[in-house]
């Protein structure tokens, strides 16, 4: 069983340790504005650098933003191709500051080779950065991770079964989750989704059932400092009973 980061227990008074961003409303920003969808990727994905700054400012220690789902992956071979290359020049910067410690999470290998390869030459190249986690779900799917964390977890035990507590689940719950992309991270604190939807889409689904929920209505490319002070301030306020 892997632990919670030892991180989750340093975060501030009131400042979630750890924050999912859930990057909605590039398509439509580009169209208020008369630009390409492409236009309004790039715009997108350039501001997660700034989001990660602000959070560390903040005091939160672990930010893990979703910038693909695997259903993206079925927009047009010429928006994929835009959003490939920005992804790549993201990368890039991320490697480049030696800020962060960066992982991705998701199917990389739905991605094309050198996309998949500048994911993983960041997480190489970052791994290790003493900073905030930063984590990237990439062609990601809750379900989808659900499914590959319990196939990972029946070949472990194909030709043994654990001597695990007897009637303890919380032990089985700890197993499972070890073999997720978010091992050794706590689970989000607070989730943020921009552009006014309020759903979670399958956004860490395992992860997120004790999690704060907050919706803003900004696109994600007009998304500001405040904004995430909002959003804040606003999980600060709230009394968690953690289910009970």
């Amino acid at each position: 069983m892997t632990e919670p980061s030892v991180l989750a227990a340093s975060a501030r008074p009131g400042v979630p340790a750890h924050v999912a961003l859930v990057l909605d409303g590039n398509r439509r920003w580009a169209a208020q504005h008369g630009l390409s969808v492409n236009e309004g990727h790039r715009t997108g994905i350039d501001k997660i650098p700034d989001v990660l700054q602000w959070c560390e400012e903040e005091g939160v220690l672990m930010v893990t933003q979703w910038i693909l789902s695997v259903r993206n992956l079925q927009r047009s071979p010429e928006e994929l191709a835009g959003l490939y290359q920005t992804f790549t020049s993201l990368c890039t910067r991320l490697a480049e500051a030696q800020r962060w410690r960066v992982r991705v999470i998701g199917a990389l290998e739905l991605l094309p080779a050198p996309v998949a390869e500048a994911f993983e030459d960041v997480q190489r190249r970052t791994e290790q950065v003493q900073g905030v986690e930063a984590t990237l779900a990439v062609a990601y799917d809750g379900r989808r991770e659900i499914v590959s964390a319990a196939r990972s977890l029946a070949r472990k035990y194909r030709d043994r079964w654990p001597q695990e507590p007897a009637g303890d689940l919380s032990w089985w719950e700890g197993e499972f989750a070890s073999h997720l992309g978010t091992a050794g991270l706590a689970d989000p604190d607070l989730v943020i989704h921009t552009s006014g939807e309020q759903r979670l889409s399958g956004y860490l689904t395992w992860q997120t059932t004790q999690s704060e929920l907050y919706f803003c209505e900004r696109l994600w490319p007009d998304f500001t400092r405040e904004d995430l002070r909002e959003a804040l301030d606003s999980y600060a306020s709230r009394h968690r009973r953690l289910g009970l």
